[in-house]
C-alpha cells in the first residue's frame, strides 16, 4: 500500500509582540486565506486525509483548521501535539512512526526549521526552507508508517500558497 504524508508549515503569523509567548502568536488575516486557498487546493487533488496532527501553537492549530474545513474534514478530530512546538525533527518522526497502519494519508501541522530538515530528511531532496503556508506531499510505497525513516520517502509535490491563484 502507498502510504502520504503532507507536511504543512503553518501561515503567515503576527510578529511576536514584547510580552507575548511564541505559543500564542496567531494567524494574520493573509496567513488565514492563504491557508484556505491551500486547503482548496488540496480537495481539488483528492486529498483526503485519515488524520491531521497538529502542533498546540495557535497558528499551527489555526492552519490545522482552516484547511481541515477546506477539505470536509471535521475540525474536532484534529489532534493536537505539544511534542511538534520546538520538539525538532524527532517529534515529528516519532508522530509518523505511531500512526495505526490502517492510515494511509496523514497530514502534519507544524513549524520551521523542523518541517524543512524533517521533509528532506525523509526524501533526502532539496527543499530549502519551506514557506510560511507550503505542503510537502511525501509518499511511501509498502512501507508501514513505523518503519518511516530518512530516505525512505519520494517528494511527490512541493506547493506554495505564492503558486496558488489569487
Amino acid at each position: 500500500m502507498q502510504r502520504t504524508l503532507y507536511v504543512v508549515r503553518h501561515a503567515k503569523a503576527e510578529d511576536r509582540a514584547i510580552f507575548q509567548q511564541d505559543h500564542d502568536r496567531d494567524l494574520v488575516p493573509d496567513g488565514i486565506m492563504a491557508a484556505a486557498r491551500m486547503g482548496v487546493h488540496l480537495k481539488s487533488k483528492t486529498v483526503k486525509p485519515d488524520v491531521i496532527i497538529s502542533s498546540t501553537a495557535n497558528r499551527a492549530r489555526d492552519t490545522a483548521k482552516v484547511i481541515a474545513e477546506q477539505l470536509g474534514y471535521d475540525t474536532d478530530s484534529i489532534i493536537f501535539n505539544e511534542h511538534l512546538f520546538d520538539g525538532g525533527p524527532r517529534a515529528y518522526l516519532a508522530t509518523v512512526n505511531e500512526q495505526p497502519e490502517t492510515f494511509s494519508s496523514v497530514m502534519i501541522v507544524g513549524h520551521n526549521p523542523d518541517v524543512s530538515y524533517f521533509s528532506e530528511f525523509l526524501t533526502h531532496q532539496d527543499i530549502g526552507s519551506m514557506s510560511k503556508g507550503s505542503v510537502a506531499a511525501i509518499t511511501f510505497d509498502d512501507l508501514n508508517w513505523a518503519d518511516v525513516s530518512g530516505r525512505t520517502g519520494n517528494l511527490s509535490y512541493y506547493i506554495a500558497p505564492k503558486q496558488l491563484p489569487q
